[in-house]
């Protein structure tokens, strides 16, 4: 079961304010033009500038001047693949698509190719003797909307290129394997998909669910267990050295450096493989066994056909989680309940239909307040710019939800916030009146209004205000509007929706 500040995460995901992994893009393979590209690409990881004579030319080091001691052999050149030029270029275009904080380092996104110039050599060859060791991450607390934080660990840019490079890599060998109940951080593969695979689940009659929690599951997933099942495909020592090197790396927070011996940090780009590895043998149990099941990262839900099978279900499957993976169910928030009641990812299955859980639009209107907030010292331009981020993160999330009733009253919602923004902002009753005026109210309705005494809520909504700072208005500054972003999502052939 995922907190609601998860599930934000994972709709940022689909929106790009978090973008995944997954955001880069491959370099075109033409012939001129994919030549040039290559060459920019190439020139641009080693912060070089590109001149006309370099796209034929190979610098020193990676693969392309590849020593013999360096070339792979059959069963030990795992580590060669992931350092070559090519795939150390992609990781580093979806590292930089990707953004991010810097690390303990300080350094940032923008700051790394010029770092890479001139001290990636040095980094390839203490990868490939197996002497480099990764910094720590940085952690910081995230809210949670239920209370309390969440730790998320950034690890330094130069790490997570590594780890993106090695996630590439290794992915490729162990996706294909991977079962197909299996949603989460995969090609293809969607938060959405899941959900629809547990509302089919319910109509073909399997009306319960099995919501059963793992408790602080990045936390503790268990080093010796993960390398264990990483040994079995991966023949190359080293890189198994390097992965663990990982773990181990440590946290750094508030200057104080801790050890960690247990658990994959959130926040690096290789996490949600290694999370996915060891979930793959629940997986493949849970199909053993013959059960409906859908699981996205380590959320994950079992569908059943009555109450008492279920509760069978979840003792045998809670027994297994905790001898075999070395896991724990956080049993506060798992139980056994008609699928009407469990909440996925943020969504509950209700009337065979899909809705944003409750606990979900809570969030969504503290949010929208937090960010409509007369406090807030900002510009107005500056606030419309991260409150449509947010609101079109949102939808692209949530906007599968195929309940349109509290749409029209949110998008009211919404609008009357910022009207009461723009009010507070004019401050004078001069400026009140003059701005109304601008904006085509009428001027008798734009005095008395601006000299009323009424609170900010209150004026926010009088005729004044709405027939000046109009509906159109509001979205030609960039406030969009979710009841247009509904309808083209649920009727992409009717996009245009009556204000």
């Amino acid at each position: 079961m995922v907190d609601a500040e998860v599930v934000q995460l994972q709709f940022a995901f689909l929106s790009g304010e978090i973008p995944t992994a997954e955001s880069g893009r491959e370099v075109s393979r033409g012939r001129s033009t994919a030549g040039a590209s290559a060459g920019r690409a190439e020139h641009e990881w080693r912060g070089e500038p590109l001149r006309s004579s370099q796209t034929s030319m190979k610098p020193n080091g990676g693969d392309g001047m590849r020593s013999p001691q360096d070339k792979p052999e059959p069963r030990n050149g795992l580590l060669e693949r992931i350092l070559s030029r090519g795939n150390m270029q992609k990781a580093w275009k979806r590292v930089k698509a990707n953004k991010g904080a810097p690390g303990i380092d300080e350094m940032t996104v923008e700051e790394f190719p010029e770092f890479a110039r001139k001290g990636w050599e040095t980094i390839r060859t203490s990868l490939m003797k197996g002497t480099y060791q990764p910094r720590p991450v940085r952690r910081v607390e995230i809210p949670k909307a239920s209370g309390g934080t969440r730790p998320l660990g950034i690890p330094t840019v130069t790490d997570r290129v590594i780890q993106q490079a090695i996630s590439q890599v290794l992915g490729g060998m162990f996706e294909p394997a991977f079962s197909e109940n299996s949603y989460g951080f995969r090609p293809g593969r969607s938060a959405h998909q899941a959900v629809n695979a547990v509302r089919r689940a319910d109509m073909e009659g399997y009306s319960v669910a099995v919501d059963a929690d793992l408790s602080k599951f990045f936390d503790t997933v268990n080093h010796d267990k993960l390398m264990s099942l990483l040994g079995r495909r991966v023949r190359d020592k080293r890189v198994l050295r390097l992965i663990a090197r990982y773990l181990h790396a440590g946290f750094s927070k508030d200057g104080v450096v801790g050890a960690t011996v247990e658990g994959v940090p959130q926040g690096g780009p290789l996490s949600p493989l290694l999370a996915n590895i060891v979930l793959d043998e629940l997986d493949k149990e849970l199909e053993r066994r013959g059960h409906r099941f859908a699981r996205y990262a380590d959320d994950f839900i079992i569908l059943v056909k009555s109450v008492t099978a279920g509760r069978r279900v979840f003792a045998g499957i809670r027994k297994y989680i905790e001898r075999k993976l070395h896991l724990r169910i956080n049993e506060s928030k798992s139980k056994v309940a008609p699928v009407r009641e469990c909440d996925f990812l943020g969504f509950r299955i209700s009337g065979r239909k899909i809705r944003w859980s409750p606990d979900v639009g809570r969030e969504f209107k503290r949010r929208i307040k937090e960010l409509t907030s007369r406090s807030w010292g900002i510009s107005m331009e500056e606030r419309i710019r991260k409150l449509s981020e947010y609101m079109r993160g949102w939808m692209n999330y949530f906007g599968i939800s195929e309940y349109y009733r509290p749409i029209p009253d949110l998008e009211v919602w919404i609008r009357r916030r910022i009207r009461l923004c723009f009010w507070k902002m004019w401050k004078k009753t001069r400026r009140r009146r003059t701005e109304l005026i601008k904006l085509g109210t009428h001027p008798m309705d734009a005095i008395l209004t601006a000299r009323s005494r009424q609170g900010y809520w209150h004026l926010s909504r009088s005729l004044a205000t709405q027939t000046g700072m109009t509906n159109s208005w509001l979205s030609s500054l960039g406030l969009p509007s979710i009841k247009e972003q509904w309808i083209a999502i649920h009727y992409p052939h009717q996009r245009k929706a009556t204000s």
